[in-house]
């Protein structure tokens, strides 16, 4: 019997799945059930199959996605902490023909980076911000971050946060949806297949909007668990994150094409 090679075996016609060629080989640093992983791909994805591949530069700053570049086969631009949209900013202004993107963490995007994420925002720059927000910080040890709900409990805020002490949590998301620079703003989730089929469309039109040269900036929210900062097994985090997470950081649409979702 002749061989047949898996070309042969798994023709085009009946391919349904397979891994993006903008995904590297590189072995994910990321904790297990985490979000960032699916991100990753479904980014890397939709960036394939716009063809920008070659015309695409991503900004990962400080945190979880700090080493982004070894999973992303773009062009990738390391940024100090908090500063991706203001990096992101020069590099669209010198290049606008380029797709550019940003990816960052609550910590980084909502907390040391807050001027740079509302300023660019406020401008209406022609990026992409992709914001990944965990309730944590889930690099350095689960400190309490701006997103971390109330009564929640991290390693500096033991007995869970107490708005007193420590104000409420940010909806940075809903806020720079009110900044008139912004022109799509949405919130999604990646811990079912439902909900990263959602995600990717939201992906895809963030980055069509700026391909189409739309007047403003596209941010989109992905609520994702970290079960290794909640202390969780993935099964339970995501559980308790559509329980907790999820009413107070609500998925959908929050501004299209320039108009709040009422």
């Amino acid at each position: 019997m002749s061989e047949i090679s898996i070309q042969e075996i798994i023709k085009p016609e009946n391919l349904v799945y397979q891994k993006t060629k903008l995904m590297t080989d590189k072995t994910l640093s990321y904790c297990p059930g985490c979000g960032h992983g699916t991100t990753h791909r479904l980014i890397m994805e939709v960036v394939e199959e716009l063809g920008l591949e070659n015309d695409t530069i991503g900004i990962a700053p400080v945190g979880c996605s700090v080493l982004a570049y070894e999973f992303m086969n773009v062009d990738m631009q390391e940024a100090a902490h908090g500063r991706a949209p203001a990096l992101a900013t020069a590099i669209k202004r010198l290049w606008p023909k380029k797709t550019v993107f940003t990816y960052q963490g609550d910590g980084d995007l909502a907390a040391i980076g807050t001027a740079e994420t509302i300023h660019a925002c406020n401008r209406g720059e022609k990026i992409v911000i992709v914001f990944i927000n965990n309730g944590i910080y889930g690099m350095t040890g689960g400190q309490m971050a701006p997103t971390t709900l109330v009564g929640m409990k991290t390693s500096t805020s033991p007995y869970g946060r107490d708005v007193a002490l420590m104000g409420n949590p940010l909806k940075i998301t809903e806020l720079i949806a009110q900044l008139p620079g912004t022109y799509y703003v949405t919130r999604q989730a990646v811990h079912t297949p439902s909900a990263v089929r959602k995600a990717k469309r939201a992906i895809r039109k963030a980055f069509q909007n700026q391909l189409d040269d739309k007047p403003g900036l596209n941010f989109v929210e992905v609520v994702s668990n970290c079960n290794s900062g909640w202390k969780m097994t993935p099964v339970d985090a995501n559980n308790w994150m559509e329980e907790n997470m999820f009413p107070y950081y609500p998925i959908g649409d929050i501004k299209v094409d320039g108009e709040l979702v009422k």
